[in-house]
C-alpha cells in the first residue's frame, strides 16, 4: 500500500471509530455523518491506491467509487448511494428525530461492512 493511501485509511479508520463512539453516546446525526466521511476517506484512498492520483474535493460515495473504479455488489452499492445522500442531509438535518438509534445502527452495521470490502481490496492490491 502506498504511503498516501496508508494516510487515508488511518483517517478513514478514526472516523469509523468516532463513529461508533457517538452511536454508544446516542448522537445519531453524527453517527451517520462519521459514516459517511470514513467511507468517503476510504474511497479516496482507493483513488490514491488504484489511480495513482490525488483525490477530488468531493463528497459524494457514488462519484468517487467510479473514479477509484470500484464495483460493489449490488446491495453494497444501493446502501453507498443511500449514505451518499447523507453527507448533505446530516449537515443541515431538518427533522433530527428521524434519526434514531435504529436508523444511526442501520448505517454504522452497513458502513462496517463496506469499510471491510474495501478494505481487503486495499490490502490486496499488492502496490
Amino acid at each position: 500500500m502506498k504511503r498516501q493511501t496508508g494516510h487515508w485509511v488511518s483517517q478513514a479508520e478514526y472516523d469509523l471509530e468516532t463513529a461508533r463512539v457517538l452511536f454508544r453516546s446516542r448522537r445519531y446525526v453524527y453517527t451517520v455523518f462519521m459514516c459517511h466521511l470514513s467511507i468517503e476517506k476510504l474511497l479516496k484512498a482507493c483513488i490514491t491506491e488504484f489511480r495513482d492520483e490525488f483525490p477530488p474535493k468531493i463528497h459524494d460515495l457514488v462519484r468517487l467509487a467510479g473514479l477509484a473504479g470500484i464495483q460493489f455488489p449490488q446491495e453494497m452499492s444501493e446502501f453507498v448511494a443511500r449514505l451518499s445522500g447523507q453527507g448533505i442531509v446530516t449537515r443541515y438535518p431538518d427533522n433530527l428525530r428521524h434519526y434514531t438509534r435504529k436508523v444511526a445502527g442501520d448505517y454504522l452495521a452497513g458502513t462496517q461492512e463496506v469499510y471491510a470490502w474495501l478494505l481487503q481490496r486495499l490490502r490486496s492490491s499488492g502496490s
